[in-house]
């Protein structure tokens, strides 16, 4: 499951400059690559993957809004082939504090049902034998 989509990142950015970022063929198309997108979106999927893993069952069921909008910020930055504007890797800074808080738990997602439950018992259990040598059998020794 993608975490967004050329669709959204389109919408998001615009055509120009996805059509800048991908087309790096010689001579220049002046068309989006698709597969320059799909690799970028690839490494996304699992860069936020990895944040979500600890915290919530995977693949989401639905993806929350919150994970498209750090998706698209990573992706486009992934697609810069160089040094990307203040903006952009401001943005991506931002997303990866974003996956920082969720997988810390600072930030819960709106997936229902998809955290592990909290143990309530709070106590520790252990599976050690009991003891050979209490007071009752030693008597006679001491």
């Amino acid at each position: 499951m993608t975490y967004c989509t050329l669709a959204q990142l389109t919408d998001r950015y615009g055509e120009p400059m996805l059509i800048d970022l991908t087309d790096r063929d010689e001579p220049a198309t002046g068309a989006i690559v698709t597969a320059v997108v799909d690799r970028a979106l690839a490494d996304t999927d699992a860069l936020v993957d990895g944040y979500l893993a600890g915290r919530y069952a995977l693949p989401l069921a639905e993806t929350p809004a919150l994970v498209t909008d750090v998706a698209q910020a990573i992706a486009i930055y992934k697609l810069h082939r160089s040094v990307a504007s203040d903006k952009v890797t401001a943005d991506y800074n931002g997303a990866i504090a974003s996956l920082r808080g969720i997988a810390k738990g600072d930030i819960r997602l709106s997936v229902a049902g998809a955290e592990p439950s909290a143990s309530d018992s709070g106590k520790v259990v252990t599976n050690e034998p009991d003891r050979p040598m209490t007071a009752d059998t030693m008597k006679g020794f001491i």
